[in-house]
């Protein structure tokens, strides 16, 4: 509670956490992201406005989320497992008052899936109180987490996203913002951060803007500004977007119009292709880029590279679906919906004690016999991790009656784990790392398998170079430490 000794921020307890659940890869192999982050400043319904927001970045991350907001006192905080909708009810929304806020969803990467490393995170220290939330990775996370507990820093959680709180509270700066920028230097790796005061909102990208973040006003409240990892988030409220916040940048919401603060420069921009490909959605504009129209081309360039004679085009939904518009207008064949999703499933289910074949996929996905029955298909999807469920779809469009088989993915194979903020499996099973295109082809039992090349996709994008694509190519931004060698099995190089 605010005054004497006690605690500066109020956090509202959650209902029991269900986290021991597991996730079920079969239902859809694809990368996840880690999180997505929103912030609104000078808004009467803040709480109310950070939840719609958090709603439209939902595709971003479903195991917690939470909303920190400040009545220019004090914070209070309400965190919990599970969905946007089920994380908060109208009762707890109206106990977090205030006209500034910040809100996450969250995928772990670093940390588990656990109500402790649910953010965003809040302390009190001896500058006041801050809430912090993230959307990255730092890739030096366990020498500095060592480090400040060498120095006597206790740690609450697994979160990469805890060491900015504890590095701003031993900093030697003044000002908060000081205090952040001066901890900003301290860290590597990809991060998109909003920070919140009792009296403001810091917003950071890290030098190479591997990470997405964009700005937005509320044209109807004065003063009133938003801060997003897609904008598809302002559309929700009503606010327009401004710009995106630029790689290096800090941006201060604290009364009036923004400020900003070039807190880093100098590192060559690098934002992560696979925004593109698959983690944003569609409606969302990213780098001055239509993600939709992007993805359309990129549909067009591998048709171009990798024809096929066929009767129909049908997507893997839903992120297929505008690559595979974009190949059948480039070959000028009939694009239709072949395969159709649920959109009802969630993280868990009861599987039945007797064996259903496929059933994950078949939970998820179902065939519309008459688009594929007799037919040469190209089935179009964004990307193959394992492997286990192109496998599966294949054989589900032939058990519908398909006459072939062919897949086209409108990326490069996906060869090389992540360490910026994407949850990715380790390189062993990422199957485009050790087996040829043909091999996977018969894997997957389709009658021909082609990946997007990795020039086409740039091309696709302009011919622009400025994106991170380790998870294709294996060229890292940011070079290795120890921990990450191990995971690549290249100790020693």
């Amino acid at each position: 509670m605010a005054g004497g000794g006690g605690r500066r921020y109020v956090e509202h307890v959650p209902a029991p956490d269900l986290s021991h659940t597991t996730r079920e890869p079969e239902l859809d192999d694809h990368f996840r992201d880690q999180c997505g982050v929103f912030g609104i400043f000078g808004h009467s319904e803040a709480a109310n406005m950070t939840y719609l927001g958090l709603h439209a970045l939902q595709h971003r991350g479903q195991e917690s989320a939470g909303i920190v907001t400040s009545d220019g006192e004090q914070l209070f905080a309400h965190r919990a497992m599970g969905l946007v909708q089920d994380a908060f009810t109208q009762d707890q929304l109206s106990r977090l008052p205030g006209k500034v806020a910040i809100g996450h969803v969250r995928y772990s990467t670093a940390g588990g899936s656990h109500i402790k490393n649910a953010q965003p995170i809040a302390v009190d220290y001896a500058h006041g109180s801050l809430a912090v939330c993230h959307n990255g990775n730092l890739t030096n996370a366990e020498e500095l987490r060592a480090e400040l507990e060498d120095h006597g820093s206790i740690f609450q959680s697994d979160t990469d996203t805890e060491v900015f709180v504890h590095l701003v509270a031993v900093s030697k700066e003044i000002a908060v913002e000081d205090r952040i920028a001066d901890a900003l230097t301290r860290v590597k790796g990809a991060y998109s951060l909003l920070f919140l005061t009792e009296h403001a909102i810091v917003a950071a990208r890290d030098p190479m803007g591997i990470r997405p973040l964009c700005l937005g006003v509320l044209p109807e409240e004065k003063d009133a500004y938003v801060v997003a990892s897609e904008p598809c988030a302002f559309d929700l409220i009503g606010a327009t977007y401004l710009r995106d916040v630029e790689a290096g940048e800090m941006v201060i919401l604290d009364g009036g119009a923004p400020r900003s603060v070039r807190a880093q420069l100098g590192a060559p921009q690098r934002m992560c292709v696979f925004e593109y490909v698959y983690f944003a959605r569609p409606d969302s504009t990213l780098g001055g880029r239509s993600v939709y129209e992007v993805r359309r081309a990129f549909g067009r360039a591998l048709a171009k590279e990798l024809p096929v004679d066929a009767d129909v085009v049908v997507p893997v939904p839903d992120s297929g679906v505008p690559a595979a518009i974009g190949f059948a207008a480039e070959r000028n064949l009939p694009f239709d919906m072949g395969l159709i999703r649920s959109h009802y499933v969630g993280r868990t289910f009861i599987e039945p004690q007797q064996s259903i074949r496929h059933f994950g996929v078949r939970l998820k996905l179902s065939t519309v016999e008459p688009v594929l029955r007799g037919r040469r298909v190209v089935v179009v999807d964004d990307s193959i991790v394992r492997g286990t469920t192109s496998r599966k779809i294949v054989k589900m469009v032939r058990d519908a009656g398909a006459r072939e088989v062919h897949m086209r993915i409108s990326s490069p194979p996906t060869q090389w784990p992540c360490f910026y903020g994407i949850d990715t499996p380790t390189r062993s099973e990422l199957i485009a790392s050790s087996h040829s295109v043909d091999e996977i082809a018969r894997y997957i039992t389709a009658d021909s398998l082609g990946y997007l090349s990795l020039e086409g996709m740039l091309s696709a994008l302009g011919g622009d170079g400025r994106f991170c694509h380790a998870c294709f190519s294996g060229q890292y931004a940011i070079p290795f430490t120890p921990a990450h060698k191990r995971q690549l099995r290249l100790v020693g190089v």
